[in-house]
């Protein structure tokens, strides 16, 4: 039901979905589970206990469940899920989970990862989110759903990203970003709305309105907390999902501080 290069190495235990195609000299380890109609190009690793949700493609020189780039790693158990439908190109590395982390990397459907970029250990990314290329997400990184980043962009551990928020090419971000937030620059500032990205997923015009008119309760009045503001807001736009969705974020619990715009000169 698998079409196998005879140069492929394919070690006993690995569970293989129908359709499954591994092309030349690629190498599949013994806890491996690849799902129906994956296929991995000439050259492709897939390691460790990783499960790769159905046709993903999985391209040339990929280093996909080795053990996670930590040093305090000591050979526990650990694991990487990767969703259905990804596009994992040529250099990618994506490492399994850590004891420090809850022993899991998991990553959704529909993701792009492009060449030569990373995913640390005991990450999360929700669906749809492109990494282009060279962009390093480091561990512990939990990113939402429709997350873009431009190519270059590195985000430091422990950071969170929300829904349909644009990480621009070559930010550095080091504290969290709101859904619907942009970012650039190094280090990465607020820089305001990812508005093509609301336009392009058919949000309501008066939704889009009343999240910008949020955004400027929350970034551009100077009274109270950002935790304050994010409370008047969430009271003042009640019946609004959108604004609430930014205010959740806000108020949930978090050690890190939040990436906004730049001061005033």
């Amino acid at each position: 039901m698998a079409r196998i290069h005879p140069s492929a190495v394919v070690e006993d235990g690995a569970r293989l979905g129908a359709d499954v195609v591994i092309g030349p000299f690629c190498h599949v380890g013994p806890e491996v589970e690849l799902g129906e109609g994956v296929e991995l190009k000439s050259h492709a690793v897939v390691a460790g206990n990783t499960q790769v949700g159905a046709r993903t493609v999985i391209f040339p020189f990929a280093s996909v469940g080795h053990q996670a780039q930590d040093l305090k790693f000591q050979g526990e158990e650990a694991r990487l899920m990767i969703g259905a439908d990804c596009i994992i190109r040529e250099g990618v590395t994506i490492n399994p989970g850590t004891a420090g982390g809850g022993h899991e990397t998991v990553i959704g459907n529909r993701c792009a990862f492009l060449a030569n970029s990373h995913v640390g250990h005991d990450s999360r990314l929700g669906d749809n989110i492109i990494l282009s290329n060279n962009v390093m997400i480091a561990g512990h990184v939990t990113v939402g759903n429709h997350v873009i980043f431009g190519g270059g962009a590195a985000v430091i551990q422990f950071t969170r990203i929300g829904d349909n928020a644009f990480v621009g090419g070559l930010a550095g971000l080091e504290n969290d970003l709101i859904p619907f937030g942009m970012v650039m620059g190094n280090r990465a500032r607020l820089n305001g709305l990812n508005l093509v990205g609301l336009k392009r997923h058919g949000y309501a015009r008066e939704d889009i309105h009343a999240l910008r008119s949020a955004y400027k309760d929350l970034f551009e009045v100077e009274e109270g907390t950002l935790r304050q503001r994010a409370e008047k807001v969430a009271a003042a736009y009640a019946d609004r999902a959108l604004v609430l969705k930014v205010t959740d974020f806000i108020l949930e619990k978090t050690d890190r501080r939040f990436c906004t715009p730049a001061s005033e000169g």
